[in-house]
């Protein structure tokens, strides 16, 4: 890997990725395949010639973009050890308490993964940045932009070995 960022994942979303980054070459091979749109109109520039080169520069970014991924990943793995298993991690399940009241329960994922509604939030996330490495019975302080204090009641993985 290069000196960029590394992107956590799992399997399944590396899935996503790949089937997403055929799909978008395969359009650009569609798209490149197809005659585009004269560039003049009688002396202005086509509307429909820019709209082509637009569409065409936002799909090669795109590609650009999930190639500097697939460069850099690193697939989220169960953890080897016993101790492992009791810090949290990229891939970990984790039970809180939040302010000695409610409670919560959410995965850490990479960043491209996260989903608060489903209950996945991102290792690069204030909170879930602030909860990594610690154990059960932690309490962890958050100030964004209030105080809110964390407490580690369980932590479990459910990752399947590759």
């Amino acid at each position: 890997m290069t000196g960029e960022k590394v992107f956590y994942i799992t399997k399944e979303g590396l899935e996503k990725i790949k089937e997403e980054y055929e799909a978008l070459k395969n359009l650009r091979q569609a798209k490149t395949g197809t005659e585009a749109p004269k560039i003049l109109e009688s002396e202005d520039l086509n509307p429909e010639y820019i709209s082509f080169q637009e569409d065409l520069a936002l799909l090669e970014t795109r590609i650009n973009e999930i190639e500097n991924v697939l460069k850099n990943i690193a697939i989220i793995e169960p953890p080897k050890t016993k101790q492992e298993k009791g810090v949290v991690g990229v891939g970990s399940k984790i039970l809180v308490e939040i302010d000695g009241k409610e409670k919560d329960e959410f995965t850490i994922v990479g960043a491209l993964e996260a989903n608060p509604s489903l209950g996945k939030i991102s290792n690069e996330s204030p909170v879930g940045h602030a909860l990594l490495n610690h154990k059960v019975g932690d309490k962890i302080v958050i100030s964004s932009p209030i105080k809110t204090v964390y407490k580690i009641k369980k932590i479990k993985y459910n990752i399947e070995k590759s």
